[in-house]
């Protein structure tokens, strides 16, 4: 029996890889990985926008709105640097400097030191000295805002020739971005009297830009404000820029709660939804064979040789042959990707690889990925035996994949927001969706005794769809050309007479 199985398991397994449909999904996640750095690399440089202000108020608003832009570009900066080194390990190199503590916020006073102590050139120099051959460089972005002073021509331009003038920055922007103008932010010649300020955007403009902006201008108001009560201005600075000092401590990139959670859960949320993927582009596969079985009147020279249980178990076998093959392949494409290449790729897999250290982990992604697999394929191995032709098939198919896959959809949007309510309890104990589940809920953490008996009662599902679905596959093969009801599916399902 063994050797009739495995001779169809082969058959089904050559069908299906000499398909093009087949070697298309397969270059899929390799193609991808290949090409995600690209993006990725366009990704991280994001262009500086340009903003111009016509300051018609003697030139301190117009200074105040560039310090605070270059104040948050450094604070940033400082950022970038300390997830840096975290990420790579050589923060114990530098301990004196206060960018590589990723675990704080910086003040502005960190980045008035930061500063003095030459900026990001003198940080780069001191990386560069420590970091490893394998290290990459650090790349310094460019800062998201760049504050540039209206000329003479701008600042005394009336009404109609201002709204020209503002058009032709938005104009130039397009072309060059050096001299023309994301924003225009017009300082009135009264301020702080007068505290009307006007903004134009050459799109819809960001909020942390408009906020940042009414922070800015906000303090100047007071100081206006202050000095008009006779208050002398270096006195009215003091009380302006005067705040409680907070010692903020965060932990470091990754580290936190939820940041953690999600990094271990995209294995097992990968493993649910590359079973998932697979699932539908092999179910598909294998329907199309038996289809092309039925429809050539194969199936009866098959039978001739084989019996309808080695057909059927000869099928599985197969199709779960394609599918471990495709996500064998899947897998040392991204552990490549992982190690032997740097990149913002490769940097979120290798944290995301946390999950198999654990023995347990393997054991049970492995354990229900197999029997989800399984399980699902049987109900497609029902599916080609009732359908005599790709149309019917297809309409028996569409229903089963809807009452699959939108639960799933919810299932893995809920575990990326760090929800585990009721819903994804009940999924977890409903076999048809038990496999994504358990895969699913692995990173986030779940208990061992739902592993075992979920793993258990799936397991007796399995066998009750092999003992049930199988009695309808073999009552269905040499029907053709008979649509089966529903009573005439239920007669099916019961043992066959001697």
């Amino acid at each position: 029996m063994m050797d009739n199985v495995l001779l169809v398991a082969k058959r089904e397994f050559r069908q299906i890889v000499a398909m093009k449909s087949f070697w298309l999904t397969l270059l899929l996640l390799p193609a991808a990985l290949a090409i995600g750095p690209l993006f990725a690399r366009g990704l991280d440089e994001p262009e500086s926008q340009r903003v111009v202000v016509i300051d018609r108020a003697g030139g301190t608003v117009s200074d105040a709105i560039a310090a605070r832009f270059g104040m948050e570009a450094d604070r940033h900066m400082m950022r970038d640097l300390a997830r840096y080194v975290q990420k790579h390990r050589i923060e114990g190199k530098i301990p004196d400097a206060k960018w590589a503590k990723s675990d704080r916020w910086f003040s502005d006073t960190d980045v008035l030191a930061f500063r003095k102590e030459g900026g990001v050139d003198a940080a780069i120099t001191r990386i560069d000295a420590i970091r490893g051959k394998d290290t990459p460089e650090f790349k310094s972005h460019a800062p998201a805002y760049v504050v540039a002073r209206a000329d003479e021509r701008l600042t005394q331009a009336g009404d109609d020739a201002l709204q020209d003038g503002v058009d032709d920055l938005f104009r130039q922007n397009k072309e060059n971005k050096d001299i023309g103008a994301d924003y225009v932010v017009l300082v009135g010649s009264e301020f702080p009297r007068d505290p009307n300020v006007r903004l134009w955007s050459s799109e819809q403009p960001d909020s942390d830009f408009v906020q940042t902006i009414q922070d800015v201008l906000t303090g100047e108001l007071r100081l206006g404000l202050l000095q008009s009560r006779g208050v002398a201005r270096d006195e009215a600075r003091v009380i302006q820029d005067a705040r409680p000092a907070i010692a903020v401590t965060a932990p470091p990139p990754g580290g936190g709660a939820k940041e953690a959670v999600l990094i271990r859960s995209i294995l097992p949320l990968a493993a649910a939804y590359i079973l998932m993927l697979s699932l539908l582009m092999s179910g598909s596969w294998m329907l199309q064979g038996s289809v092309e079985e039925r429809s050539n009147k194969l199936i009866e020279s098959l039978l001739a040789c084989i019996r309808p249980d080695e057909l059927m178990y000869g099928k599985l076998l197969g199709s779960l042959a394609v599918g471990l093959s495709m996500i064998g392949v899947w897998v040392i494409c991204a552990a490549v990707a992982a190690f032997a290449t740097q990149g913002a790729i490769a940097d979120m897999i290798r944290p995301a690889l946390e999950p198999l250290t654990s023995p347990f982990n393997i054991v049970t992604m492995i354990y229900f990925f197999i029997l989800g697999y399984v399980a699902i394929s049987i109900i497609f191995v029902a599916i080609g035996a009732l359908a005599d032709s790709m149309s019917e098939a297809q309409g028996y198919l569409m229903p089963v994949m809807l009452l699959i896959l939108l639960p799933i959809t919810f299932l893995i949007n809920s575990v990326v927001a760090g929800k585990e309510g009721l819903f994804i309890q009940v999924l977890t104990w409903v076999p048809l969706w038990t496999p994504f589940a358990v895969l699913a809920r692995l990173g986030m953490g779940i208990e061992v005794w739902v592993v075992l008996a979920t793993g258990a009662f799936l397991a007796a599902f399995v066998i009750l769809e092999l003992v049930f679905l199988g009695r309808l596959f073999r009552a269905s093969l040499l029907a053709t050309g008979q649509k089966p009801g529903l009573r005439q599916l239920v007669e099916r399902l019961k043992p066959a007479r001697e």
